[in-house]
């Protein structure tokens, strides 16, 4: 054949497909998480310093995984064709090539977070198919013609290549599809019927304002989603177990038709993200329905020198709760429902912990299946580990959500300037606009159930000449300390500052 590059390199992008596709076909007999590029994905995770964790979450937000899945993939594509072209040199060097590249996969599939022996499976047999069909397609692509011209030679290389290509294709979806089927809990959870609470909740009466245009209880579907799962568990409820041990009198093993037997409360209660930067979305306010932690805590005999609960979830990933918060009779939750429905799976189904007061880092462990009774000074968790502050407490945050910024309005109309301000478990007492460098107007609150949650604010506006505007608010909570106005990265204890945006008046 005239040129060796181009072949090369498609021999070398089919082959990596081969690796993928067959590795998630396998996977379909082990399970999800299993997958070569689930596998890598999780462990590069696990390496990636904290920096880039926090860069990845500012610039993509909740698409960071899917920026971390097609980087691997473009990864191995180039990987792929490096080493297809090295193999139509020296065929030997290019199954070197890709034995390397399945030793990095099974080198990650033994060392994740949760790892199973069995995990290395797809990998192997992946990377096997991989150099099956590497010397496949060398072989086809420089096998000699049987005529003065190579056109029975190119067709025979590209009908191999296609048939590679249908193989990797195949395999890829079909085994995708298979896990899903064989996997998915999405049926079983729709079997779940949750018992009613002792008290029911709905939406309190004048808590929704209807002005800012985000709505007081933020819907599961829109609720702000930070994990390092890039394949959600997927537990069976007849498979759930929750074990708590540690520094208690009794160890004590959960199941889920136990825990729904259980006294259930429903609390409305506002979860944020340290990683949400001011003015940021990473912050929504939900029903919860769930047993009271602290009784399962104290039916286990917890030990006064416990001062951590090491959470465990399914996926290996591990979050480090103050004992605290939790014993101290606020409405710390093994939670079963989210807004009236039974968990979803990516937030957590079938159960997981929220407490209220607390960063998500700090407490709400999802597909939690270990809760561990420590000492912070004998145990630190996935985050604490990284440099995030072991304990730090809610940061006091108001944030405008209209007008928008950069949005128009037009001169001699009231403008509506709304948005929500909360600091759970302490509450949010009065909120403040300034416009440009005026003095601070109180804004008008809603009301709420609790303090455990977020609070909408409204205050009327006019604007009496065109031109532009700065809008910023502040909120005091409920002790009378006022929201601190200096300019501070979420790292590593949640962000502070000012919300401001900028519009402009308009005839």
């Amino acid at each position: 054949m005239r040129s060796r590059i181009p072949v090369g390199l498609l021999i070398g992008v089919l082959v990596a497909g081969v690796a993928v596709g067959v590795g998630e076909l396998v996977a379909f007999l082990v399970r999800p998480a299993a997958a070569p590029v689930i596998a890598v994905g999780n462990r590069v995770i696990e390496l990636t310093p904290e920096s880039v964790k926090r860069w990845a979450i500012r610039a993509v937000g909740t698409d960071d995984k899917l920026l971390l899945i097609g980087s691997i993939l473009l990864l191995l594509a180039l990987f792929g064709a490096a080493v297809g072209t090295l193999a139509l040199r020296h065929l030997a060097f290019g199954l070197a090539g890709v034995g390397v590249l399945g030793l990095v996969g099974v080198y990650c599939a033994l060392t994740v977070a949760a790892a199973r022996g069995t995990d290395v499976i797809p990998t192997v047999v992946g990377t096997a198919a991989a150099m099956g069909a590497l010397v496949a397609l060398v072989r086809s692509a420089t096998a000699p013609a049987e005529a003065p011209t190579a056109g029975p030679a190119r067709r025979q290389f590209l009908q191999s290549s296609g048939a590679v290509a249908a193989l990797a294709l195949a395999a890829g979806v079909g085994g995708r599809l298979a896990q899903h089927a064989r996997f998915d809990v999405a049926a079983a959870r729709a079997r779940v019927t949750l018992p009613p609470p002792a008290t029911p909740q709905t939406v309190p009466v004048g808590a929704d304002l209807g002005r800012s245009g985000v709505p007081w209880r933020t819907s599961n579907r829109d609720f702000y989603r930070i994990d390092t799962a890039l394949s959600v568990p997927q537990i069976a409820p007849t498979d759930w177990r929750l074990r708590i041990h540690g520094l208690v009198d009794r160890e004590i093993t959960l199941t889920y038709d136990e825990l729904l037997r259980r006294p259930l409360v429903d609390h409305w209660i506002t979860l944020c993200c340290v990683s949400n930067e001011v003015g940021g979305n990473l912050v929504g306010n939900a029903l919860f329905r769930g047993a009271l932690l602290a009784d399962l805590l104290r039916e286990a005999g917890l030990h006064p020198d416990c001062d951590q609960l090491v959470m465990r979830s399914s996926d290996g990933m591990t979050i480090g709760a103050p004992t605290g918060p939790i014993m101290d009779g606020r409405a710390a939750l093994l939670a079963v429902g989210m807004n009236g429905a039974p968990l979803p799976v990516e937030h957590g189904f079938p159960a997981r912990v929220v407490v209220p007061g607390l960063y998500g880092y700090v407490s709400a462990c999802k597909w939690v299946v270990d809760i561990e009774a420590t000492r912070f000074d004998r145990f630190q968790a996935y985050w604490v580990n990284g440099g995030w502050a072991p304990n730090p407490p809610i940061r006091l945050m108001s944030r405008i959500d209209r007008p928008s910024n950069s949005e128009s309005v037009s001169v001699g109309e009231t403008v509506a300037i709304a948005g929500v301000a909360w600091d759970q478990h302490v509450g949010v007492s009065k909120v403040e606009v300034q416009i440009d460098d005026g003095p601070w107007r109180a804004a008008r609150l809603a009301t709420v159930p609790s303090t455990d949650t977020w609070r909408q604010w409204v205050y009327p506006w006019t604007p009496e000449k065109s031109g532009r505007y700065r809008l910023r608010v502040r909120a005091t909570d409920a002790g009378g300390r006022v929201q601190d106005d200096h300019d501070r990265d979420v790292f590593p204890a949640g962000a502070t500052g000012l919300h401001a945006v900028t519009v402009r008046a308009v005839i």
